[in-house]
């Protein structure tokens, strides 16, 4: 091997191994607490994250408890997780220190159901995206890569089809968000969003980072390695310097 391939080999792996790498020393905390529908996938979701946490060699608390939203509880933190979160689960002072967080510069996570929470907080609605409507029976259908580049979507090909409970998005800002995947609505039945159908996107938000999928309803989805990836690859990016 030449001098040149191998120096130029040596720092694709050194790139590979500070990528995978990215997390380590970092601390999440996993926030799944229910007012309403409660999702049968919370406990696989869980796990997925303490799975993370023993590869990436990273921290994960997990947590129904939503006293942990003081300024000084969160400090620690650098992404909270909103795990199929549904209905009111902070109150007014919570919300508060949760502001803080993110004005801080730290980062949010939301999963499936974290779209279908805090309906009469505004800023969550702008921290997230958007808030869930409703959805039709959970179905196969075709999901589009709008973004081949990033983290979290890298890996699937330009059309993949996944069998999903497929949330429509009501109060989308769509003007502020970075989209990453799609769903083709003429794939399945019971879309009603015009044609442009996201299911994750991201966004830089008052200091902080943000990042949605809607991905996430069954509890098979988080033992599946490609799922894994864009869960993962959403804390590369909010994780970034």
């Amino acid at each position: 091997m030449s001098l040149l391939r191998f120096l130029f080999v040596s720092f694709l792996l050194l790139a590979v191994s500070a990528q995978a790498q990215s997390l380590k020393g970092k601390r999440i905390l996993v926030f799944s607490k229910t007012a309403g529908f409660r999702h049968a996938s919370i406990a696989q979701g869980k796990q997925l994250f303490l799975q993370i946490a023993a590869s990436e060699k990273c921290k994960v608390d997990t947590t129904e408890d939503a006293g942990i939203f003081t300024v000084e509880k969160l400090q620690p933190y650098d992404v909270v997780v909103f795990l199929s979160t549904t209905g009111d689960v902070l109150n007014a002072a919570q919300q508060a220190a949760f502001q803080e967080y993110i004005r801080s510069g730290k980062s949010f996570l939301g999963i499936h159901g974290a779209s279908d929470t805090e309906y009469d907080w505004p800023w969550y609605n702008q921290l997230v995206g958007g808030y869930f409507k409703d959805h039709p029976k959970p179905q196969t259908a075709s999901y589009i890569n709008l973004d081949s580049t990033h983290p979290a979507t890298k890996f699937w090909p330009a059309v993949f089809s996944r069998f999903e409970e497929i949330y429509n998005i009501k109060a989308l800002q769509k003007d502020k968000l970075k989209f990453l995947l799609a769903v083709d609505e003429t794939s399945y039945e019971g879309g009603s969003m015009d044609g442009f159908h996201p299911a994750a996107w991201c966004h830089a938000f008052e200091g902080g980072r943000a990042f949605y999928t809607a991905l996430g309803h069954h509890p098979e989805t988080y033992s599946d390695p490609d799922f894994r990836k864009h869960i993962l690859g959403a804390l590369q990016w909010l994780l970034q310097p």
